[in-house]
């Protein structure tokens, strides 16, 4: 009994002595609270691990004049073909069957009894789309 006296006293008293302190949150990223200067070591950490390429952006810088004039003439046609496929198709005349051939885009256009169905495939990356418009 004296010895758990003894363990419980020196408790107590060294209990005095221990202290703590409070626990303090510091945001390490700017943008939530925390100091300016970690901005420059957060984002070369982030460039650092992108593993992925920007293809748009390499795209911008390796073209030159003639590749965008293309590019935008491409643009201009299947915009007026688009175009006169929806005046043709609500209008008094109707769309004529064929395939047409604009820069990388086939585009088929057949109708039957249901209504007018057009596809459209870009050559140069094999993806297909396909648009139904129903006869009313």
């Amino acid at each position: 009994m004296k010895k758990w006296f003894i363990v419980g006293a020196c408790l107590f008293l060294f209990a005095g002595l221990a202290s703590a302190q409070d626990f303090v949150y510091r945001p390490v990223n700017p943008a939530f609270g925390g100091d300016t200067f970690n901005y420059n070591w957060l984002i070369a950490s982030a460039q650092a691990q992108d593993l992925t390429t920007d293809d748009r952006q390499n795209n911008v810088n390796d073209r030159n004049s003639l590749d965008g004039f293309t590019e935008s003439l491409n643009r201009q046609l299947l915009s007026q073909l688009s175009r006169q496929i929806a005046v043709e198709q609500f209008g008094e005349e109707g769309l004529e069957d064929g395939t047409y051939t604009v820069g990388n885009f086939q585009i088929d256009v057949t109708s039957d009894l249901d209504g007018l169905s057009i596809t459209i495939q870009d050559n140069s990356v094999g993806e297909q789309t396909q648009i139904f418009i129903p006869f009313f």
